[in-house]
């Protein structure tokens, strides 16, 4: 008659191995988790919704939606390369981990001040000629119709340039993956939290995106504005966080030295 003790011993280390497993899901969710709200908020999505609007306002909606497709593809493709050849990147630099946790932290710190006064991040703001898609005025540039007729008739892709870069895949952004992938190390469970993050992230800007006239007719520029300074704060706490950890990192280096 078989007994309940006479089953074989091995079974007493199935919790063990559970436990493991368990634990490493949670690592994968909690930094996966981390790194789509950062990556999120730095490419902020609403504070893109005005410009595309603007650009794309006389274009017909296959066109629109063609445009706004190549612009995500393109813009994840950057993000993409960059998590992939980011470590190399630092590698051949001689950066550290702590020392680019710090600095990308104060990176994303300045980035989020102007979220926190309902602007886009300085790091992802059109700089120069992209500026001829916005009015400049005093407090907020806000994209008129002369505007985007004048970039779209400069013969300019505007799927690749502004949407795609700066505006979506920006320094802020490639800046953010970077950091993410130094924290990753050679985790490759962490290096693929990450790839979904982005891609995550990509696919909920195409929907902002594609909705963005509805979007702004339901909450308004006042919603949108609001939405802004919360993912401010969010990407200001956020810098904080890593300023701290690359301190603290860089102190324990020191101490083990």
């Amino acid at each position: 008659m078989l007994r309940f003790f006479d089953w074989p011993l091995p079974l007493a280390t199935r919790p063990h191995s559970v436990l493991i497993s368990r634990s490493m899901d949670q690592d994968f969710f909690r930094f996966g988790l981390a790194a789509f709200v950062t990556i999120l908020v730095v490419v902020d999505p609403p504070g893109v919704v005005p410009i595309f609007v603007a650009l794309t306002k006389d274009e017909e909606p296959r066109r629109r939606r063609a445009i706004l497709i190549r612009a995500v593809l393109i813009a994840f493709g950057v993000a993409l390369f960059f998590l992939i050849a980011g470590r190399a990147v630092l590698s051949y630099l001689g950066v550290t981990v702590h020392a680019f946790s710090i600095s990308g932290g104060i990176l994303l710190f300045v980035a989020a001040m102007p979220m926190l006064f309902g602007q886009r991040g300085g790091l992802q703001a059109p700089e120069g000629k992209e500026r001829g898609a916005r009015e400049v005025t005093g407090e907020h540039r806000i994209p008129t119709e002369s505007d985007a007729q004048a970039t779209v008739a400069g013969g300019n892709d505007i799927s690749v340039f502004p949407l795609a870069m700066p505006l979506l895949s920006g320094p802020g952004t490639i800046a953010t993956i970077l950091l993410l992938t130094s924290q990753a190390g050679t985790d490759l469970q962490r290096l693929a939290a990450i790839g979904v993050a982005i891609a995550v992230v990509f696919m909920v800007s195409f929907v902002v995106l594609y909705l963005g006239g509805r979007l702004i007719g339901l909450v308004g520029e006042g919603g949108v504005h609001i939405a802004t300074r919360v993912m401010g704060i969010v990407l200001a706490a956020l810098a904080v966080q890593y300023v701290l950890n690359g301190i603290a990192g860089y102190y324990k280096l020191l101490i083990g030295r």
